[in-house]
């Protein structure tokens, strides 16, 4: 091989681990291809995110959305309300998001997961008691604060929980426009269709009519 045989497939193993680096590490949306790509939500064109519109506006960009605290006077206490390219049509293609969370005294955001984002959270007012758990099925948990900033990894089981005497609030942030979220709980036992009986009496180790009042309790409302 020649000096420019060797230089030409250095180059080439050399894209081709930049290739395979940038596949491996990369955990959000992809790398978007232009400046702007709005996202235009009646478009029947079905892509991965929404197709761009011809024409925005500055108001694409913007929203109040997170404002105002959310009403938090449900089953749980708790409400998100989500700042996502659902609600900003400019944040198709951006890789970010954002969320407020406000829980009432005893409120709970329950165990759920995000499949496609981590979810970083800033208290904006109260204490919380949060926690992820791991693939090894260890608990990392801690007391947070006004002020506090907590990370949850992405595609890992995460709660918050406020025990405290007065109401708390915080804003997360997501390395995705729409990061999507399973709760564990609604997951199992809301389905629809539902999940046999059978299959959550056994994962459980708990009878029929336990599980039969799990779904009745989670059923969505009519």
């Amino acid at each position: 091989m020649g000096p420019f045989g060797k230089i030409a497939a250095i180059l080439g193993l050399m894209i081709l681990g930049t290739m395979i680096s940038s596949n491996t590490v990369s955990a959000g949306d992809p790398d978007l291809l232009q400046d702007v790509c709005v996202a235009d939500p009646n478009s029947t064109v079905k892509v991965n995110g929404f197709a761009c519109k011809k024409n925005f506006t500055a108001e694409d960009f913007s929203s109040m959305v997170l404002a105002k605290p959310g009403a938090t006077n449900n089953t749980m206490g708790a409400v998100v309300t989500g700042a996502n390219v659902e609600k900003v049509p400019g944040l198709n293609t951006l890789g970010v998001s954002m969320s407020r969370i406000d829980y009432a005294p005893g409120g709970l955001n329950p165990p759920h997961t995000h499949p496609r984002a981590t979810e970083m959270i800033f208290v904006l007012e109260g204490e919380l008691d949060v926690g992820f758990i791991t693939t090894a099925n260890v608990l990392v948990s801690k007391h947070i604060t006004k002020g506090e900033v907590f990370v949850f990894p992405r595609g890992l089981v995460h709660f918050q929980k406020n025990n405290g005497g007065v109401p708390a609030a915080v804003i997360a942030g997501f390395n995705s426009q729409l990061p999507g979220t399973q709760s564990i709980a609604a997951t199992l036992f809301a389905a629809s269709p539902t999940v046999p009986d059978d299959v959550l009496t056994k994962a459980f180790q708990v009878g029929t009519k336990e599980v039969e009042k799990i779904k009745s309790r989670l059923a969505p409302k009519k």
